[in-house]
């Protein structure tokens, strides 16, 4: 297959000179703005107890916070992404920016618990704009080429290494500002995001004449299916998997969703047309970046609780400790794509699954003597080598190939797959997690200290094994679904950075 530069194909489309600077500019523009998109998974959790103490809610009402948040973002994102397809992805981006802002500014200034919950609830919505058109304007922006691999690169580190960097920031802000920053923060990244939206993304018209309307009734279906099942999960954490609002709203969402996808079949104009999903390339990639995010969720959630509880670290240590985990998952995402270039996706995508299955292996062993030099440090280390394996190949393939006019559903999908991913790990988890402390408490007292420490461990150490597994299971399901060799690509296919 021939290679054709960008500049090759700027002096065939008649684009200016400056259209290959222009490319790593929205790159920044874009980054910046998923930059604070992921940070909100991480960054208010460590605010949480300070502004439950400040606002005076209960245990029982604290989990809405981020609920609230996952419910607005994952359910809307899909109609997201059509409007960028539709609308345009710069306005969109722009809405997404501005409103995300705003909503942050709200919940930082909440004199209570109705109003933080309501802002958080906003951020959702706006991010469920944000994030599509993020992704999207990459996505057209860098069509193919090694550039491509590169771009996304940055793009797939930056997603995986945004929880962990909003575990440093949150505590950092909490500790020597006050919880309300870790919301404020936002304001000023979206401020930066949007004058250089405006100065670097060439202009676009909004909706084409004679473009197809929104899917309605798609909108509906997937909006519902994707509410019902994440407060399901929701509903799993605090009432249990028995309960009939967990069962009822579980089977309601896989019902609406079954719905959702005879409908997309069979619409003229589907909100999410089933030729995404089923390339063979991509699909692998969505499932990849799935099961990367529900892996991911072991690290950073019962991590989080070993560093603070066993090891007695304050905020911002614990965000701290982190580091050498972005540091590994960002050499391997750099170097990712020269791995692409020459052997495609399956083997880096397959490889990072078994690392970070390794790795979760490793810290299994922690026990309450463990320290974090001996104990800690390797299996994150090498936790964040797998990860950074997966995401960016998984990103950039999860996109490659698509057709402009789906690039804003398509990039939807992905996002979607990455936070149902995460919310079924959150509940899956964490109910293993409380079994596995009361089993270990079976037969001692419970009121004895170390008991209750060794428990809090075996449930650690128990959630690391399921991730362990996890990440094998990616392995092979990737293995298998995903093609060998480099995925072709136009080398005719001019970049797109007019949407």
């Amino acid at each position: 297959m021939t290679s054709t530069t960008h500049a090759d194909r700027d002096a065939r489309t008649g684009a200016s000179p400056g259209a290959g600077r222009r490319r790593w500019l929205v790159l920044a523009v874009v980054a910046l703005a998923q930059l604070m998109v992921v940070l909100d998974a991480t960054i208010v959790n460590i605010a949480l107890p300070t502004a439950q103490a400040d606002l005076g809610f209960g245990n029982d009402s604290r989990q809405w916070i981020v609920t609230a948040y996952a419910l607005a973002f994952g359910s809307l994102l899909l109609v997201g992404g059509r409007l960028a397809d539709l609308l345009g992805r710069k306005p969109v981006f722009l809405v997404g920016l501005v409103g995300f802002a705003v909503a942050s500014a709200v919940g930082g200034a909440a004199n209570g618990f109705g109003v933080l919950v309501a802002a958080r609830g906003a951020q959702g919505v706006f991010g469920a704009l944000l994030a599509p058109a993020a992704l999207s304007l990459l996505t057209v922006t860098f069509a193919e080429g090694k550039e491509r691999g590169r771009a996304f690169a940055v793009f797939g580190a930056l997603s995986g290494a945004g929880g962990a960097i909003g575990l440093i920031l949150g505590g950092a802000l909490t500790e020597y500002l006050s919880w309300r920053w870790c919301l404020y923060v936002n304001v000023p990244i979206a401020v930066l995001a949007v004058v250089g939206a405006l100065v670097f993304l060439p202009r676009r018209s909004t909706r084409a004449p004679g473009a197809p309307g929104l899917d309605l009734p798609g909108a509906a279906l997937s909006v519902a299916g994707l509410v019902s099942l994440v407060y399901g999960l929701a509903c799993a954490e605090t009432d249990g998997w028995s309960a009939g609002s967990t069962l009822g709203f579980i089977a309601a969402g896989i019902v609406l969703l079954a719905a959702f996808v005879l409908v997309e079949t069979r619409v003229a104009h589907p909100l999410l047309p089933m030729r995404v999903l089923t390339d063979r390339a991509r699909g692998g990639a969505y499932v990849a970046v799935g099961l990367v995010g529900a892996g991911m969720f072991g690290v950073f959630l019962f991590l989080t609780y070993f560093l603070t509880q066993v090891l007695g670290y304050q905020p911002l240590p614990t965000g701290v400790a982190f580091l050498p985990m972005i540091v590994a998952l960002t050499l391997t995402a750099q170097t990712s794509p020269a791995i692409v270039n020459r052997v495609g996706v399956k083997v880096p995508v397959t490889a990072g699954f078994v690392v970070g299955a390794l790795g979760m292996l490793l810290l299994t062993l922690l026990d309450v003597d463990s320290d974090y030099l001996t104990g800690v440090l390797p299996g994150l280390v090498v936790v964040g080598l797998g990860i950074g394996l997966v995401i960016a190949p998984a990103f950039a393939a999860s996109t490659l190939g698509v057709q402009r006019e789906d690039a804003g559903v398509a990039s939807a999908a992905v996002n979607t797959f990455q936070q149902i991913g995460g919310s079924i790990a959150t509940a899956v988890l964490s109910a293993l997690a409380a079994a596995a402390a009361t089993d270990a408490l079976v037969g001692v007292d419970p009121g004895d200290p170390a008991a209750l420490l060794q428990a809090s461990v075996s449930s650690y150490t128990t959630v690391f094994a399921w991730s362990a597994g996890i990440f094998a299971a990616g392995a092979v399901v990737c293995g298998l679904l995903l093609p060998h060799g480099a995925v072709a690509s136009d080398p005719d296919a001019a970049p797109v950075v007019g949407h």
